[in-house]
């Protein structure tokens, strides 16, 4: 599986040279909603990336290694691409992936259900009006 579009990556450096060029001038970081998500087919590690950086290979978004404690930060696509599990096969992007919520909402609701897997269970449960809309700081 391929798991950038040429689509997929143009949308990430533009995330990340939009979140350059507002740093120039002073302005708030925007917070752009998730545009791919990684997942592993035979375990819980998933990662949701907004940005890919000039090199080409670093993606910042949140990784979850399945541990109970989502983080933001950078993570190597190579990396991902590069991991070989059990039956062959590997990290694979999720194809009908698609968010409302900006990152520091999945960052957010990530951390008190311990997983992305778990978010993505409660930000559901939201869109259908079971739990009261997330909080924006």
């Amino acid at each position: 599986m391929i798991l950038l579009t040429p689509d997929l990556r143009f949308a990430l450096r533009a995330n990340d040279i939009s979140r350059r060029a507002v740093a120039c001038f002073g302005q708030p970081e925007p917070d752009p909603v998730p545009v791919v998500k990684f997942f592993n087919p035979v375990g819980a590690a998933t990662w949701l990336a907004t940005e890919l950086f000039e090199d080409d290979d670093t993606l910042f978004g949140l990784a979850d290694l399945g541990f109970g404690c989502p983080e933001l930060g950078t993570f190597s696509l190579s990396e991902i691409a590069s991991v070989r599990l059990p039956f062959g096969l590997g990290i694979e992007r999720d194809i009908a992936f698609a968010s409302p919520h900006p990152l520091s909402t999945w960052a957010e609701w990530s951390r008190r259900a311990g997983s992305i897997l778990g978010a993505e269970r409660l930000l559901r449960r939201v869109a259908a009006n079971e739990l009261p809309p997330p909080s924006h700081r």
